[in-house]
């Protein structure tokens, strides 16, 4: 069977399994109702609204006869000005082909204007979404609604609670109602935990989806195939045969002029929700190293004992229950030079534009090996990777350590791939070693195979009820216990951030430290991703 057919028999299987109800027992009948809260901001133009209509159009998840989208923000906007808005965002207008398909999708979305603390608006919605359910002959109570929150956490519990009193529909009756909520999900561990309390109060765990779009990149989802299908993986993941973890986010531009609002909102990998955000310099360093916890969760996991997404939630959170107090010893912070050259960027900003951590699990398998957390703005390249650096070969006959050790990398973005750094003996008439790579590079292996946007995954999980992906409350809170004492020493000024040059590696510390903790550079070995 060619990659093509694959994908087409597999994107058939899902698109039948995609209004399934959660028990995965029959088909639900009632029809799906979408309300994106926040509709008129730059998250929902430049990323929820273009993943739903990826969804309608490229993978054919959304059946124009069952669903119907609710922009839903303050913005006074009439249905053809919201549409206006996000069209640009969508499709390239010269493409007829997509433009037919773009006609059809706006034609889905409908605009009700309202404050996120007055009932008055959150009636309007509803009244919308009933009269499209009784458009579509839905009985009462038996159709899903589904409201994604596109906005500030600072209005995450007034939101829910008029979403609560105004909004739900019936779920004794077959029907279903699921909030998708972004991060930030609070700035320390109480903060967090208050905001999980307010929204806890008015829905159960089942019906809170709180989105990480890293969670939803091919290659992170590709985790657990890759360790608990694959044999030759199963004997040598653990601290025998592992040297060191890294988990890696760097970024090769800087504020791009942005420098006074980047020093309030700090370095957040989600640049699109830099608008919804007021964070302190807790948040900024959390922030830096969240995606890389939830990455490090599925590299260091053990096996669950199904792919039930409450089994799979259970043993991240088992890992992190074992991750030891941090050191100051084991962080540095940065801060490119020229940050504060910007008008708007106070003088005396210790504002880190960069920061390494180093994780370390205490537990049978992962005790003495470190785990490092590194992200940064204006460094020498742009990538997201995980990097798992393997012990010297014992007895070398080769001494061939010096060109580097054995490395599995999965990068995860750009050019998404998966490759063995090995070494192999140089083609010639003398025995000389050099190190060359096993490579799984998805552009050239996967031609023709449309490869989902991470938001389009998560909505479809909302939408089927798998919580697979998506961050538990429990797995929030210890992630929070883990870097709030560092983070609170952070803000009294205790650790301060280092200077370093734009389009370097970042602090000559930082190198310092991931050499002290065991990781091995290679030099002279460039990975090439292959051409087509």
């Amino acid at each position: 069977m060619g990659s093509g057919q694959w994908h087409v028999e597999r994107r058939s299987t899902l698109r039948n399994d995609s209004f399934v109800k959660e028990s995965g027992s029959a088909p639900e009948t009632g029809c799906l109702s979408i309300a994106v809260l926040g509709a008129s901001g730059d998250l929902a133009k430049k990323k929820t609204f273009p993943a739903l209509f990826n969804l309608f159009r490229q993978q054919g998840f959304l059946n124009p006869d069952e669903v119907h989208i609710f922009g839903y923000a303050r913005t006074k906007l009439s249905d053809e000005e919201l549409r206006d808005r996000i069209r640009g965002y969508l499709v390239d207008q010269k493409n007829a082909e997509q433009a037919e398909a773009l006609s059809k999708f706006l034609h889905l979305i409908k605009y009700v204007s309202g404050p996120y603390d007055s009932e008055e608006g959150f009636q309007r919605l509803d009244r919308a979404i009933s009269e499209h359910e009784i458009s579509k002959n839905s009985s009462e109570g038996s159709s899903r609604r589904l409201f994604y929150l596109a906005l500030p956490p600072s209005v995450y519990p007034s939101v829910c609670k008029m979403i609560k009193t105004c909004c739900m529909n019936k779920s004794d009756l077959g029907g279903w109602t699921r909030i998708v909520v972004e991060k930030p999900f609070g700035k320390d561990l109480e903060s967090a935990e208050q905001l999980s309390s307010q929204i806890g109060e008015l829905f159960d765990e089942s019906q809170i989806y709180r989105i990480d779009h890293y969670l939803g990149k091919e290659l992170v989802q590709n985790m657990l195939v890759l360790r608990f299908a694959n044999r030759f993986f199963l004997p040598l993941w653990n601290r025998d045969n592992i040297e060191n973890v890294q988990i890696v986010f760097r970024e090769d531009f800087g504020t791009e002029g942005r420098g006074g609002y980047f020093d309030e909102y700090g370095i957040i990998r989600d640049i699109i929700q830099n608008h919804l955000l007021q964070a302190s310099v807790s948040e900024i360093i959390f922030m830096t190293t969240e995606p890389s916890i939830k990455v490090l969760c599925l590299v260091a996991m053990e096996k669950p004992i199904s792919l039930k997404p409450e089994h799979i939630r259970d043993e991240k959170v088992k890992v992190l229950q074992s991750v030891v107090p941090i050191t100051d010893e084991e962080v540095v912070l940065g801060q490119y030079e020229g940050y504060r050259d910007d008008p708007t960027v106070p003088d005396d900003s210790n504002t880190p534009t960069f920061a390494t951590t180093i994780l370390r699990i205490h537990n049978e398998r992962w005790e003495g090996v470190p785990f490092i957390l590194k992200a940064g703005k204006a460094l020498n390249s742009r990538k997201a990777e995980i990097r798992i650096q393997f012990k010297d070969v014992p007895g070398d006959i080769f001494r061939c350590t010096k060109q580097g050790r054995n490395e599995f990398v999965i990068r995860l973005q750009p050019s998404e791939a998966m490759y063995m750094k090995l070494t192999v003996k140089q083609p010639g008439l003398e025995m000389q070693t050099v190190q060359s790579e096993l490579d799984l590079s998805y552009g050239q292996r996967y031609q023709g195979v449309s490869i989902p946007e991470a938001y389009e995954r998560l909505i479809l999980d909302t939408i089927k009820g798998d919580q697979q992906h998506f961050v538990r409350r429990d797995e929030l809170k210890v992630a929070w216990e883990i870097f709030t004492p560092l983070l609170h020493r952070i803000d009294k000024g205790e650790v301060k951030s280092i200077p370093y040059e734009p389009g370097s590696r970042g602090p000559k510390e930082a190198d310092q430290l991931l050499e002290k903790a065991g990781y091995l550079q290679t030099h002279g070995y460039i990975w090439i991703p292959p051409t087509l």
